[in-house]
């Protein structure tokens, strides 16, 4: 009898002893033969029952450890492939296949893992047996996977290429990829599948280029999107994914786990270094205080090291599921300028309105904004009650309290006008050319897009011109102490900064302020400023309020209260420690570790910026 499991030393030993005893009596060969079958049962055990431990070690050292043998786990099915079209990217064409876990119920909504490049990339991860295993151990929860490929746009010439958009899909930052998960992607898997919708049971995986767009999918829609495996990630210079770092450190951090993965012979190119940009990806995201844990090896750009840890990934993504993945704590590292204060968020303070524009603070703190289209003034009080302070006010661009308490507006894009605390109006400039007012203790700025340029006037009405300037501005400012003019053209990423002279005149112009804008876009979207006593200057953008010291370097990103654009900001509350903001038809209100400073109040002595 031959065996693939050895046999001991001292069996065979016996089994030649055995053979000697053939030219020995016939009663005594009988009792040999007695003796060798009781023998050979007994080796035939222990051959038996060694066999049964390897084919249990074997079980244990499978993709999900703990899981029972290959055997006994239930094998889920994988369904396709299926052709998806896309508007959000024009005239592609793609694929996409169905992981279904066996534990599957179509009358309990299943969690979501959409792995980038289809089908190809969960079989190199050997996903489906590993979702097998670790479902069936329950290290992670009843999973749908999605398998999809990039787009391409088929060429309608013979011999001509195709365009193929894994780069510009993958690679770009932004949100069109994470808008096409949730508009066209998810929704038509779900008309078969019963997908959930809370972002606690999303995640998304990639690798390489697939890896960045992973992240950034979930970077932008957290509210969507909360689990993150990126192996071998394109984070280097191909479409702007070097920027991530610096983001992740500068904004407001978001209720994301991540996973990476790389190897120090990945590649390292015209692009960047991708070993050096996931180590630097890492460093970012401790230091801002997610919830993050990478595998480091010595492989390259290839998926072997990431098949390897896959198990471990999911395993450690999905712990603790289902308690929801919260918003990182403030960051590990040190900020100079940290306006957030855990646990406080964006409410709402008023809703419903035609369309919200302009807050503005009274020396109480008390907020006051314009409803544009309505025509209207309304008023927050104590009780955080709105109330009609101005009906038919006219078309209210801009608002400022002035130093005798009155409220100052620009009506009409023609003239200022200001309310008494009963809402008494009185016209100050009767015919003029102006969009926005801010205010000082002996007088107030005005802008005019039409020249375009920035007016002095006093309260008793005489104007000067303080600064021609190039093109229309979006917002502008006094430093707190009054000695300098923030100003930022319209959709510029930058501000300029101006010195105020005694008589009110702009002088000695310069570009200072960095600004951030939107991917692939030169746009800022900047809308409103305030200051603070410690010289911050806070600037209400397209991609969030964008918090800069005095140095005009951007430290901190605090993120927008909606989807809705930001229309106005302003700096209030009986601390004076609320920014107020209005984005469409809502007013929200946030604290932050800051105390704002009242420009038509008397100026504040400013710290020496650190350098």
């Amino acid at each position: 009898m031959k065996s693939t499991i050895p046999i001991e030393t001292d069996l065979i030993d016996d089994d030649s002893a055995i053979a000697s005893l053939v030219y020995q009596s016939a009663a005594s060969r009988f009792l040999t033969i007695v003796l060798a079958a009781l023998l050979l049962t007994q080796c035939i055990a222990v051959v038996r029952a060694r066999a049964g431990d390897s084919q249990e070690d074997s079980g244990r050292a499978s993709p999900a450890a703990g899981a029972e043998s290959k055997e006994a786990t239930p094998e889920g099915s994988v369904e396709g492939p299926f052709p998806l079209m896309s508007t959000i990217y024009p005239g592609t064409q793609r694929q996409y296949w169905v992981y279904v876990p066996k534990q599957y119920d179509p009358a309990k909504p299943a969690c979501t893992l959409v792995v980038q490049d289809g089908k190809n990339r969960a079989d190199e991860w050997n996903l489906p047996r590993v979702m097998d295993e670790l479902i069936h151990a329950q290290e992670m929860p009843v999973t749908i996977g999605i398998f999809v490929t990039p787009g391409q746009v088929p060429a309608l010439k013979e011999n001509a290429q195709p365009r193929y958009n894994r780069s510009f899909e993958y690679d770009s930052l932004g949100d069109a990829y994470a808008r096409f998960l949730l508009e066209e992607l998810l929704p038509e898997v779900g008309k078969s599948y019963n997908l959930s919708s809370n972002a606690n049971d999303r995640a998304l995986a990639g690798a390489s280029s697939g890896g960045i767009c992973a992240f950034n999918a979930a970077w932008e829609r957290p509210e969507a999107f909360r689990r993150v495996i990126c192996t071998i990630g394109t984070f280097v210079g191909l479409r702007g994914g070097n920027e991530f770092p610096m983001l992740v450190r500068k904004t407001e951090p978001k209720s994301l786990r991540v996973f990476l993965q790389d190897g120090n012979r990945d590649l390292n190119i015209y692009a960047g270094d991708w070993w050096v940009a996931n180590q630097d990806m890492l460093s970012a995201l401790q230091w801002a205080g997610y919830d993050v844990k990478h595998a480091w090896g010595d492989g390259g750009h290839d998926g072997k090291h990431g098949a390897e840890v896959m198990p471990e990934a999911l395993r450690w993504l999905w712990r603790d599921y289902p308690e929801p993945i919260k918003i990182a704590p403030n960051p590990v590292g040190e900020r100079r300028l940290e306006l957030l204060i855990p646990g406080n968020d964006w409410l709402p303070v008023s809703t419903g309105h035609q369309l919200a524009e302009t807050p503005v603070c009274s020396s109480t703190g008390e907020l006051f904004f314009a409803d544009a289209r309505a025509g209207r003034i309304y008023r927050v009080g104590d009780d955080v009650k709105t109330r009609v302070f101005k009906d038919q006010a006219g078309r209210i661009s801009s608002l400022a309290f002035g130093p005798d308490n009155k409220l100052y507006a620009v009506r009409d894009a023609k003239q200022v006008v200001r309310f008494d605390a009963d809402g008494k109006e009185e016209v100050v400039l009767a015919d003029t050319k102006c969009q926005k007012i801010v205010t000082l203790p002996d007088g107030f700025y005005i802008s005019d897009d039409s020249v375009p340029a920035l007016h002095w006037c006093t309260y008793s009405g005489k104007v000067s011109m303080a600064a021609t300037l190039t093109e229309p501005v979006a917002a502008f400012s006094p430093t707190a102490d009054h000695a300098f003019m923030h100003v930022t053209p319209k959709d510029r990423p930058f501000s300029l900064h101006y010195q105020i002279t005694p008589n009110g005149q702009l002088e000695h112009r310069q570009r200072f302020g960095y600004l951030h804008v939107p991917y692939m876009d030169r746009a800022s979207g900047v809308t409103a400023m305030a200051v603070d006593k410690k010289g911050t200057l806070l600037v209400a953008s397209a991609i969030g309020i964008q918090a800069l010291d005095q140095l005009g370097r951007v430290q901190l990103i605090v993120r927008k209260p909606s989807k809705d654009p930001i229309s106005g900001m302003a700096l209030g509350g009986p601390l004076h420690d609320t920014v107020y903001v209005t984005a469409g038809e809502n007013v929200y209100a946030r604290k932050l570790d800051t105390q704002g400073a009242t420009t038509h109040a008397s100026p504040v002595q400013l710290p020496k910026p650190q350098l």
